[in-house]
């Protein structure tokens, strides 16, 4: 006597995709395929970023974006070790760099470019009184600012003039 496909499946139980990390850290990824493309195992990388708490449909679009365009940013709600991940990701040809966007010392990124408050906030667009208040810690730079910052920091030729525009000659 056959028993139907479901029967079969029954008997076999329930099974997990992959055992999650039960504890963690939320950590903001930007994957990049290594330096060869074909070498990317699709199925390790979803399964290492399943086990970071990633729901496996997330992980999967998010490799297959990487795939597709190069590039994909993705946030995990449990890192256990940042190095153990990215040696996971290694393993499957991903290559992962972390996101950053904690607090920045604005004062420190200003006295480095050597201008004052007002110069520094005249070439980088921002009000001088705002940037008094944040190096004096009287308010929290918005997010979007530290990551602002961040640029600045990193690239300050950059982030400078892609804020000029030629002026038009008669």
């Amino acid at each position: 006597m056959d028993s139907s496909l479901r029967e079969r499946l029954g008997r076999l139980g329930r099974k997990k995709a992959a055992d999650q990390n039960p504890s963690g850290f939320p950590a903001v990824l930007a994957l990049r395929p290594g330096p060869d493309l074909g070498r990317v195992q699709t199925i390790p990388a979803i399964r290492a970023l399943h086990r970071r708490g990633l729901p496996m449909i997330r992980a999967k679009r998010g490799i297959e974006a990487m795939v597709d365009k190069g590039l994909a940013v993705l946030a995990l709600p449990k890192v256990e070790d940042l190095s153990a991940l990215a040696r996971d990701l290694a393993d499957s040809g991903v290559t992962a760099t972390v996101v950053e966007v904690g607090d920045v010392d604005v004062r420190c990124i200003r006295e480095r470019s050597g201008l004052t408050q007002e110069e520094f906030a005249l070439r980088f667009g921002l009000d001088v009184d705002t940037l008094h208040n944040w190096e004096s810690g009287r308010r929290a730079m918005p997010i979007a600012v530290r990551s602002y910052m961040r640029v600045i920091d990193r690239m300050p030729e950059q982030a400078g003039s892609a804020l000029e525009a030629a002026i038009a000659q008669p």
